[in-house]
């Protein structure tokens, strides 16, 4: 490829060379090398601190064409700095097929692997609730009542059957919520009900508590 033909080729992949790293900035680099000079003909956001005119020791990809194959990876690689790499290689052809350039991106993969850590931390097991803070705390007990009666069921409050709701409301106050000090609009709000419906419930769980202690 004469000087001419290699500068309006890069001319032309400039643009996708551009999008790609603004897409992926401040995080991949992009490269555009001249297998045939073995030099670095474009480049946007340098994180190699490489620049036009570098060498880029692509020697291998002289025999890309006949591969068969014209992207390979994601590979890894590494920066001087320690810094770990996936990256993409792609050789371009010409209108007739014959291998030129080859467009390279190099993601840094360092904010992703800190961004793992950080979501397998908060993913870590946790410790049970410290009792001498909320053990006289009853609306984490209504909490954690609620909660797991609707994850057994699978379905939200609001979609619960009476029999449902008849259950719950005896599992709060076995769980001793309902004899709580201004407990009833706090339970009722919980299960989306109004406070005369709650008492007509409370009412029938302990009649059926008290006949099945009879």
């Amino acid at each position: 490829m004469s000087s001419p033909e290699l500068k309006a080729e890069v001319d032309r992949l400039a643009p996708v060379g551009e999008a790609v790293a603004r897409l992926l900035s401040p995080h991949a680099e992009v490269v555009l090398h001249d297998p045939a000079t073995d030099q670095v003909v474009a480049i946007w956001n340098p994180l190699s601190g490489r620049k036009v005119g570098a060498p880029s020791l692509l020697g291998e990809l002289d025999e890309l064409a006949e591969t068969g194959r014209d992207v390979y990876g994601p590979y890894p690689k590494s920066l001087a700095d320690g810094r770990r790499l996936s990256s993409v290689s792609a050789v371009l052809r010409d209108a007739d097929g014959k291998a030129g350039l080859v467009l390279c991106i190099n993601v840094d993969r360092t904010a992703f692997g800190e961004a793992g850590r950080i979501l397998a931390a908060f993913a870590a097991p946790v410790t049970g609730q410290p009792r001498v803070l909320f053990e006289h705390d009853w609306t984490e007990r209504l909490n954690d009542v609620v909660g797991e009666f609707v994850r057994e069921r699978g379905a939200p409050v609001d979609r619960l059957s009476r029999e449902d709701r008849l259950e719950l409301v005896g599992q709060l106050e076995a769980a001793g919520v309902l004899s709580q000090r201004r407990s009833v609009p706090a339970v009722a709000r919980a299960l989306k009900i109004s406070r005369s419906a709650l008492y007509q419930l409370l009412g029938e769980a302990r009649k059926e508590h008290d006949g099945g202690l009879a």
